[in-house]
């Protein structure tokens, strides 16, 4: 049996308390940097278990630190915020609350993402290093994130000083509940998660009216041209098999049918496995922007905003090795490798802000069987539901149990006092 183990074994008397923690928070999700009551509540639950707590960090994070002699240093993160989608579960303990998002708009509110059963997860696995002080040594940090759904929480955490307030981590750990089978955990080294960019392009013409073209600029054609354009820059600007997305999600122009407009506007989003291709496809887009706009004759030239950007989430081969054998150990062959994603986290921020070497792994939180079926018949994608969607709710037990036990069983890898007697301290740096 293992140090962690033998934590884990513990798991069982704290788990009532943590599930009804987790049906509170489901019913009581708040958006990006909105996560007060989120806040409070894990700062309450993490001074009761005797931890440093900071709270406040970039708006509304909460970190505890937990020393316990020498050895490592562990840093470990659960994001806390919600999505604007209205609830479609008809669970007991389904959301019906509502929020004024940044733009003054009144929006249903939902954990649709599963943050409410990381934030869960974290305080369960926070709890049992607590409760267990002789079977590790070293220090514990458990950080709750703000607005990852963002992309900037994680960055407003480390501009408000969050290297100042906490020991200097040896390595960071995340992980995400996906629509994968509850008894799965899967990660893999190198490129786990892609970078991504939202970006608003405003391109101008000149208006006048339907009957005469001739006397304006058609934002509407340049528009059309543009997009035509952007949609060949991965098939035609990268190399055959090179991961690159370019989005085109909303096209605005014009309001009616006998008016040209002055200006269209497009929304992009775009996707990238590193940062030359990101790279790569941000000066591809510009360029055919600013082209498109040159033949039409623009007045004015096209303006570039962008929004929302998530690092890629670039796994340590050395963290991947250590703690994936540790979950191996523990899952047996539910431990598995995963396949790059197209979706995007900012996680990353934190450890690259901090600069210590990482690992983000997902674990699934759905019904095994089901999900097997499902995928022999072919139907996986209308039985089981994404993250972002109103139906999307994990599977509350043993969901929490798989989550608990990861991120304890990761977080031991390196504090079990067996980890590092052995190995005189070694970290992954």
């Amino acid at each position: 049996m293992t140090a962690a183990d033998e934590l884990l074994d513990d798991l069982d008397r704290i788990q009532s308390w943590h599930l009804d923690f987790y049906q509170d928070l489901h019913r009581h999700p708040e958006l990006s940097f909105q996560e007060r009551r989120t806040a409070g509540l894990v700062d309450d639950r993490l001074t009761e278990l005797g931890y440093e707590v900071h709270a406040g960090i970039g708006t509304t994070g909460v970190v505890g630190v937990l020393r316990n002699g020498e050895g490592p240093v562990v840093l470990a993160r659960a994001d806390m915020d919600a999505l604007p989608v209205r609830e479609a579960t008809g669970l007991p303990y389904a959301s019906t609350a509502t929020a004024v998002d940044a733009a003054g708009n009144e929006t249903p509110v939902m954990h649709a993402c599963g943050h409410d059963m990381h934030v869960t997860c974290l305080l369960a696995a926070a709890q049992l290093l607590a409760d267990h002080p002789d079977a590790w040594s070293g220090t514990f940090i458990a950080l709750f994130q703000p607005a990852e759904e963002l992309g900037t929480g994680a960055a407003a955490m480390i501009k408000d000083g969050l290297a100042g307030r906490i020991p200097r981590p040896d390595v960071a750990l995340g992980q995400h509940v996906m629509g994968l089978p509850h008894d799965t955990v899967a990660s893999r080294p190198g490129a786990a998660l892609s970078a991504a960019d939202s970006i608003r392009i405003t391109l101008h013409g000149r208006g006048t009216h339907g009957s005469m073209p001739h006397l304006g600029i058609d934002p509407i054609l340049l528009g059309s041209a543009v997009v035509m354009r952007l949609n060949a820059i991965v098939s035609r600007e990268l190399a055959p098999g090179h991961f690159g997305v370019v989005t085109v999600g909303a096209f605005q122009s014009g309001s009616k049918s006998n008016v040209i407009p002055e200006s269209t506007t497009l929304l992009l989003n775009l996707r990238a496995y590193d940062d030359r291709t990101r790279a790569q496809l941000r000066e591809a887009i510009e360029r055919i922007v600013k082209a498109e706009c040159e033949a039409s004759g623009s007045p004015v030239p096209p303006e570039f905003d962008y929004t929302d950007p998530f690092p890629v989430t670039d796994n340590s081969p050395e963290v991947y090795d250590r703690v994936s054998a540790a979950l191996t150990e523990h899952f047996g062959d539910k431990a598995i490798l995963m396949e790059p994603s197209t979706g995007s986290e900012d996680f990353s921020d934190i450890p690259n802000g901090l600069d210590v070497p990482y690992l983000y792994w997902i674990w699934g939180g759905f019904d095994p069987e089901t999900y097997r079926r499902a995928e022999a018949a072919g139907t996986l994608a209308k039985t089981i539901p994404g993250n972002h969607a109103s139906t999307f709710v994990p599977v509350m037990e043993p969901t929490f149990r798989t989550g608990a036990s990861a991120m304890t069983v990761a977080a031991m890898s390196y504090l079990a006092r067996s980890a590092h007697t052995t190995d005189g301290g070694a970290t992954a740096r």
